[in-house]
């Protein structure tokens, strides 16, 4: 259904409500290759796509230990460094550093992931969404330039500020999405 307005001495046609439909928006996506660190054979990939105002994160790992181990957004997207300490601290835009806890239990970074279980064959995965991130843009909550940084313990979710999560396994920049 079309409506029709009078503006002026000139008629402008408008979509009617019911007509509308909004643009669709090829979703972003960027891949952190997640590289072994700290005498380690962890690598991997760590996903993060962008759709509709939520990002999906799935970490891909093999080559670690089994067991638990800490999951992290580092601040400084370099892995450089033979032990990723390049990467700074976890990235908390939000909260002060002492603000380290579990994701979605109150304080915590924006970069507090939490942990992936490693099975027997050296592999795990870990899938998470959240309206929390975005892909580029810059502002606050931007999660380019930094690093997806796995630890070779496990979170605990209360050690300031770090969730005692130990060395730096693995380590991948997270770049601008496609």
């Amino acid at each position: 259904m079309r409506r029709f307005v009078l503006v002026g001495a000139m008629v402008v046609g408008v979509a009617g409500v019911a007509g509308a439909r909004s643009a669709a928006v090829k979703p972003k996506t960027s891949v952190a290759n997640l590289e072994a660190k700290s005498g380690s054979k962890a690598t991997g990939t760590a996903t993060f796509t962008e759709d509709r105002g939520k990002v999906t994160l799935v970490v891909e790992l093999s080559g670690a230990t089994p067991g638990e181990h800490a999951l992290h957004i580092h601040e400084k997207g370099d892995c450089s460094d033979p032990e990723a300490k390049n990467a700074g601290g976890h990235w908390n835009p939000t909260t002060p550093p002492s603000a380290h806890g579990k994701w979605g239990a109150g304080a915590h970074h924006l970069g507090d992931i939490g942990n992936i279980t490693v099975g027997a064959d050296g592999k795990g995965t870990l899938k998470m969404t959240t309206n929390k991130w975005i892909i580029g843009g810059g502002v606050f909550n931007d999660i380019t330039n930094k690093a997806v940084v796995v630890h070779g313990g496990v979170d605990d979710f209360t050690t300031q500020p770090t969730g005692n999560a130990g060395n730096r396994i693995a380590c991948g920049v997270i770049g601008v999405g496609k």
